[in-house]
């Protein structure tokens, strides 16, 4: 993906019971994080328990780090030796999608207590929509919430209703109650982990599945992740093996080592987030790798149209390096499909991305010129003047990169025309559910939409229409615009706004269709950052708060 986007993050759980696992339980948490560095490079933080941990000695014992090597410096934390007799294992991944990125974020977040069974560790991957209710509501409780972070605030939620089960002495599984109570005060996504001080652990996921999560038991071990190879890689075993986690339910092992899956939230429509499919989830997972081929095949036609069928002066390549499986797709639909019917298809790796930049020049312009180098060309496969280029990329989000180093940088080979391939159909809203996207004005679709509005109506059209709609009792004010522009009015604006001023070559771009994106990945229906269609209360909040800060001329987060 030419953006970069971020997202919030990876997590790892491992429990030995019985004679425990096979390889060493730091070892494996070790090879759980390193197989999702994906997940998240800005912080990272993992916590060891002891299962019988000896009086006047610490039960666990809690890492983190921050900055460019935090999961580096977290694993050699871990491989040290330990006199704490571990038992569990707990691992965590961060990328800072807002607030501050320091280690006081990074989780696991531990809630302290001299009682071992209200000590609670927690870790996972979410992002809430009602962080703000949370706080206040710490507040009512008469507690005093030390941060507004929403990881502090979940696992002194849940250490309050633990604390409450506990002392009420009626429930037959008092972390169960505590999680059935606590997560129902949640609005957004997650795949959460923890454990307590004596010795249970748990995973659970939101009711609609929308963050993924996945598990495996065998005699010496139960393991979760955030991706199903890391477990593969970690313990060697066939994906039938790994399981999803159910979405609503709580994964339990208790002190002893027995292992349950209880229902804790009622059933949700499914709503996986299909973000994770097309781009964030690491493509070696053997489902993850035949959609994303199914996306880079459904463009074919849709690309064979739009260069006339001049396969002669066409040459296809890939925004490195995520883009590269959906090419493969691509690649594979033109032959064999016939639409090349007998003619040469001219492909190869046009564009090479290096190593990432790093530089405290002050000056902008110079800035922006090792910008453009982050990406270099191969030389020789697009004739000067006389190709096309077509370059296939997971999606365009903000369209930033694209315009000022992806295009330029093409543009130096002097094709004819660029056309670029988005496996992922136009971003036309802000998500609230992990990926960094809060704000309505980095959009480069809806920055199209805003100039379409004007051109149609004249100077200051693109308010009133706007201020219209988020006066309307729509729960999503902007659908009828959207429909209204028509996805080729707005691709064409797009392509308009993503080329730099100066290019040589004409720029178009051509986008997946919803239908298309669906049918490439029937199991992820969570496309509300192409729909609007939101999977809970809160994300119609966001959108219409995001639209309120757009008009308000406000660059606040809307969540």
């Amino acid at each position: 993906m030419s953006d970069e986007l971020r997202h919030e993050c990876g997590v790892a759980l491992l429990r030995a019971r019985g004679a425990g696992p096979a390889a060493p339980g730091a070892a494996l948490l070790s090879l759980l994080l390193e197989k999702q560095h994906n997940r998240g490079q800005d912080g990272a933080g993992a916590a060891m328990l002891a299962l019988r941990p000896v009086p006047g000695r610490p039960a666990y014992r809690v890492f983190k780090h921050a900055g460019d090597h935090a999961l580096k410096d977290l694993l050699a934390d871990i491989g040290r030796p330990s006199d704490l007799a571990e038992e569990i294992w707990l691992g965590h991944l961060r990328y800072a999608t807002f607030g501050r990125g320091d280690v006081s974020c990074c989780h696991p977040f531990v809630h302290k207590s001299s009682r071992l069974d209200r000590t609670l560790l927690v870790a996972g991957n979410f992002n809430l929509t009602n962080a703000k209710d949370l706080f206040d509501r710490h507040r009512a409780l008469g507690l005093h919430p030390e941060s507004a972070s929403d990881g502090y605030l979940v696992a002194e939620l849940l250490a309050h209703e633990l604390g409450a089960a506990l002392t009420s002495g009626t429930a037959p599984c008092p972390l169960l109650a505590a999680l059935r109570r606590a997560l129902s005060l949640l609005d957004g996504a997650w795949t959460l982990c923890g454990a307590t001080g004596d010795g249970w652990t748990f995973a659970t996921r939101d009711p609609h599945g929308i963050r993924p999560g996945w598990w495996y038991e065998e005699e010496g071990a139960v393991a979760v992740a955030s991706e199903r190879p890391a477990i593969q890689a970690a313990f060697d075993c066939a994906p039938e093996r790994v399981r999803e986690l159910p979405p609503g339910a709580a994964l339990l092992v208790s002190p002893e080592g027995r292992v349950s899956l209880e229902p804790c939230l009622p059933p949700a429509a499914p709503r996986a987030c299909v973000f994770e499919r097309i781009y964030f989830s690491r493509g070696n997972d053997a489902a993850i790798h035949a959609e994303r081929k199914a996306l880079g095949a459904a463009l074919a036609e849709p690309l064979v149209s739009a260069v006339g069928g001049d396969f002669e002066r066409t040459v296809f390549s890939y925004i490195p390096n995520s883009a590269q499986v959906a090419f493969h797709g691509l690649l594979e639909a033109l032959f064999g499909r016939g639409l090349a019917a007998g003619r040469t298809v001219r492909f190869g790796q046009v564009a090479v991305k290096d190593a990432k930049f790093r530089t405290f020049i002050a000056d902008e312009g110079a800035r922006r010129m090792l910008a453009r180098h982050v990406y270099d060309v191969t030389y020789g496969l697009v004739r000067p003047g006389e190709d096309t280029l077509v370059v296939l990329d997971d999606s365009i989000v903000r369209g930033n990169t694209m315009r000022s180093a992806i295009l330029p940088m093409l543009d130096r080979l002097g094709p004819r025309r660029i056309l670029v391939a988005s496996s992922a159909p136009p971003i036309l809203y802000p998500d609230c559910y992990g990926i960094d996207m809060s704000t309505l004005g980095e959009l480069v679709g809806f920055r199209a939409l805003v100039r379409l509005l004007d051109a149609r109506g004249g100077a200051g059209a693109a308010r009133a229409a706007l201020q219209a709609a988020l006066a309307s009792a729509a729960p999503n004010p902007l659908a009828a615009l959207y429909a209204e522009a028509g996805p080729e009015a707005l691709a064409r604006e797009i392509s308009s706004l993503v080329a730099p001023p100066g290019l040589r070559a004409r720029v178009d771009v051509v986008y997946q269709s919803v239908a298309a994106l669906r049918r490439a990945c029937p199991g992820s229906a969570g496309d509300w950052y192409f729909t609007g269609d939101y999977p809970t209360p809160g994300g119609f909040r966001v959108l219409r708060r995001a639209l309120e800060n757009y008009l308000a001329g406000s660059q606040e987060r809307s969540y």
